[in-house]
């Protein structure tokens, strides 16, 4: 009898084990990255990601108990994805969605925010964009790593000759340098990214934009966290984004960035 007990609790207990580890866990610490270099989105400093969107997922974080939330910065937008899919790290913020990242990520819906990418030019050139097929027969840049949706990234890969500099202030410097006809980048940052750099009077960035990309948070598939927290963000960005807070962070991250 007091064996069947005994049993009997056992089973009870490691039944109540793996429901608490499903659906009641709490996320202990997190590592969240995202781009060096994409002003007001995020950019690197002092070893950290910083800037609108990691103030989101930080503050998420917080909200949904996660008591320790690490940011990392990787070094470049390529090894930030890398290790995402290495598990060195458990979010990833500011990426657009596409076949080859769904591999590897778990994206969370909704996405937060729109991102316009532009096509930039040096001032002077003549150069006339109003659709992809003016880009053909004309050599274009853009940084490493980059992805710009899967119909843009398709079309670049099929019809066009785009260089992958490594990192954006590279980029530009392919564009000045004339290796590069055109360059291709996000219209925000690569406006930040120009004053930065000093050349906003040496590029020209043309008025129609190439295409708006959506940006999403992503868990690493190897992240312990995401079946714990997955619901608690999805719910978050929703109310971020329906509230205006997204437009809120950006403006401070801008007031951040020029400091």
């Amino acid at each position: 009898m007091k064996t069947k007990l005994f049993l009997m609790l056992a089973v009870l207990e490691f039944f109540a084990s793996a429901a608490f580890a499903q659906t009641g866990s709490v996320c202990e610490a997190l590592v969240i990255t995202g781009h060096p270099a994409y002003p007001p989105v995020a950019w690197g400093a002092n070893g950290k990601i910083v800037g609108a969107s990691a103030e989101l997922v930080t503050t998420i974080a917080q909200q949904l108990q996660v008591k320790n939330i690490s940011s990392v910065d990787f070094g470049s937008w390529q090894k930030a994805q890398d290790a995402i899919k290495e598990g060195k790290a458990d979010i990833i913020f500011g990426i657009y969605k596409d076949s080859s990242r769904v591999a590897y990520m778990n994206y969370i819906d909704p996405p937060y925010m729109q991102d316009p990418v532009a096509i930039v030019i040096r001032n002077g050139d003549s150069f006339k964009y109003a659709e992809w097929g003016d880009l053909k027969a004309k050599k274009g840049v853009t940084n490493l790593g980059e992805s710009y949706g899967n119909d843009f990234d398709t079309y670049i890969a099929q019809n066009l000759t785009v260089a992958r500099a490594n990192g954006v202030d590279k980029a530009f410097e392919v564009l000045l340098k004339k290796q590069a006809d055109y360059l291709i980048i996000g219209r925000y940052p690569g406006k930040l990214e120009a004053k930065k750099l000093n050349i906003l009077t040496k590029v020209d960035f043309l008025p129609k934009n190439v295409v708006y990309g959506e940006m999403y948070v992503a868990f690493s598939k190897k992240s312990k966290c995401y079946n714990s927290l997955q619901a608690g963000f999805s719910e978050a960005i929703k109310k971020a984004v329906s509230g205006g807070k997204i437009e809120m962070l950006l403006e401070q991250a801008n007031k951040q960035f020029y400091k």
